[in-house]
């Protein structure tokens, strides 16, 4: 497992100065959330891979600024907006390819505008299958206000997918959605590729579902434990939104704590592998 950063925690910095305030305090693993269209522009991307491997960072994951569209796009009836969309997200793994990521996080249908889970795999699959061309993993991410805030739904396309059924689980929505992001993790298992991680109280009014690493009450490290026997080549990317945390050292903070969580249970991994030879 490696611990990590989405750029996205500090929007509405532009991209290429969220990604080079994280990479000059240490930060050596991102997710990079694209903002815009001329984000998207070679020049551009090159310049992010170029901070990054000025910095010794590397880039596991994407997410694209046009998920509120997908509803509209990729899940209507109209079968020309579906072939854009594709057509779009095509674009966004051959970038993906120059930045070393090979995480595309989906968030999907809205729950307001739901289509049979057959309909939904279908399309999920035409992209799963765009996205492995490029050999990029499309992932769907667990959004509350989507079809993917529910375990249930999930569950389904694991049933539809098999293998192509991949799960990026964001422990915030989790939390929004009601569900106990350990079930989810245990219910999915080796589906779930990649993490948002975050911390969280649920027993205040209103409810923390959204806070710096140690902040809440969420038991981070047994999540981690458990996840190491499902995905132990995971990144785990801390992503909270703005008003979450007061600064960079915040962020700081909570990802030196991950990585050092991290770095713990894989040595014991290595130590009770070395007894049992």
């Amino acid at each position: 497992m490696q611990a990590g950063v989405s750029t996205a925690c500090l929007y509405p910095d532009l991209t290429e100065e969220a990604l080079y305030n994280l990479v000059i305090n240490g930060i050596s693993h991102v997710e990079i959330f694209i903002n815009s269209d001329s984000e998207l522009r070679k020049p551009f991307i090159r310049n992010l891979a170029d901070i990054m491997r000025r910095y010794g960072a590397t880039c596991r994951s994407l997410h694209p600024f046009a998920c509120p569209i997908e509803p509209m796009m990729l899940f209507s009836r109209y079968e020309r907006r579906a072939v854009d969309l594709l057509e779009y997200y095509k674009k966004h793994f051959e970038m993906m390819n120059l930045l070393g990521a090979d995480i595309f996080v989906l968030h999907g249908n809205f729950r307001v505008c739901a289509v049979s889970v057959e309909c939904y795999c279908e399309r999920f699959e035409r992209l799963v299958r765009l996205g492995r061309e490029s050999g990029i993993i499309v992932a769907q991410e667990n959004v509350e206000r989507c079809q993917s805030g529910s375990l249930r739904f999930l569950r389904e396309m694991v049933r539809i997918l098999g293998d192509d059924a991949r799960f990026v689980l964001d422990i915030k929505q989790a939390v929004r959605a009601g569900e106990n992001p350990i079930q989810m993790l245990h219910t999915l298992g080796n589906h779930v590729c990649h993490i948002h991680m975050s911390d969280h109280r649920i027993q205040t009014e209103p409810k923390a579902d959204c806070l710096v690493l140690g902040a809440g009450e969420f038991k981070i490290r047994n999540f981690l434990e458990h996840l190491a026997q499902y995905r132990p080549d995971a990144s785990v990317m801390l992503e909270l939104y703005r008003e979450n945390f007061r600064g960079i050292s915040d962020l700081v903070s909570s990802y030196r704590m991950l990585a050092r969580m991290i770095s713990g249970i894989e040595k014991n991994r290595q130590d009770a592998g070395s007894i049992k030879s």
